[in-house]
């Protein structure tokens, strides 16, 4: 397991440091994660994943196990902190704090930690849960450039109207049919106090649907409008929008009566059904590895 501790100062040195980077004049944190398998004459790729609204970066560990990934794969990997409270990310014109820019923060750790680690700037890679599930499209429509490829489960997506991102993004999502923080069609949040949470955040409380979002996202790169259907997987139905431009394919993972839930890894007491016919983060994983920046 990952545990919080002080901010490391200077070189980094394999396993879990918490780091600070200062972005548009704020303190901010992360978890960097080296595995001892990294080779420094070898660039490495990177995975960033956010938490979920109200979590934090060590609730992110457990519940998606990407360090565990990154020690058999040897990827550097961050698990970012969003700020304020309750705990958040900039996922829409009215998320997080007053000022706070966590697309340019994305920007600003992966710089940070690419002058702590050999890092491939060309296979960098975000993917998040509930609202960070919904920060990694943002980040995917807003910094395009700086990303190769996106992942969200259980994403909290509030606005896909300004999507304008300047690359196709590939992109591969996960959601449960029975999630009712985020629900799967699409509205708002059913659960009392996290509604309340949102609305003392000043933060929205109503969501655009899972499949509404992926196809505009497919139609951002210029996918063939009509969805694969792949072959069901126990409670898991796959659709694959593909003929995209660069190849940039994007997913879409329907958990059959799922709740909010990260697929494949540690249950979320309270938050319904969870499966183990698919794990989201090695399968992200293999789709992230088929792309690079070009």
């Amino acid at each position: 397991t990952l545990k919080s501790a002080g901010p490391a100062q200077g070189p980094a040195q394999s396993g879990r440091s918490a780091r600070t980077v200062v972005s548009a004049g704020r303190e901010r944190c992360y978890h960097l994660y080296i595995p001892e398998r990294t080779d420094a004459a070898q660039p490495a790729p990177v995975v960033v994943s956010l938490h979920g609204f109200v979590l934090n970066p060590d609730i992110q560990a457990s519940i998606s196990g990407w360090h565990k990934l990154a020690d058999q794969e040897g990827f550097v990997l961050a698990y970012a902190q969003g700020t304020s409270y309750p705990r958040r990310w900039n996922a829409g014109a009215t998320w997080g704090a007053d000022k706070v820019d966590d697309v340019q923060f994305f920007r600003d750790l992966v710089d940070d930690f690419a002058d702590l680690a050999a890092v491939d700037r060309s296979r960098v890679y975000v993917n998040g849960f509930s609202n960070g599930g919904g920060m990694s499209v943002r980040i995917g429509c807003d910094a395009a450039d700086a990303v190769a490829a996106i992942g969200s489960v259980a994403g909290a997506v509030v606005d896909m109207a300004t999507c304008d991102p300047s690359r196709p993004v590939p992109a591969m999502a996960f959601h449960g049919t029975d999630d009712w923080i985020v629900p799967y069609d699409g509205g708002v949040i059913q659960v009392l106090p996290l509604r309340q949470a949102a609305y003392l955040a000043q933060a929205p409380s109503y969501f655009v649907g899972a499949e509404a979002w992926v196809a505009a996202l497919a139609g951002l790169n210029g996918c063939d409008p009509t969805a694969q259907m792949l072959p069901p997987e126990g409670d898991v139905q796959g659709r694959r929008f593909s003929g995209c431009d660069k190849d940039a394919e994007v997913f879409l993972y329907t958990i059959e009566g799922g709740g909010h839930q990260w697929p494949g890894g540690t249950t979320i007491p309270g938050a319904g059904k969870n499966t183990k016919h698919i794990d989201a983060t090695e399968e992200m994983w293999r789709f992230f590895q088929r792309y690079t920046l070009e």
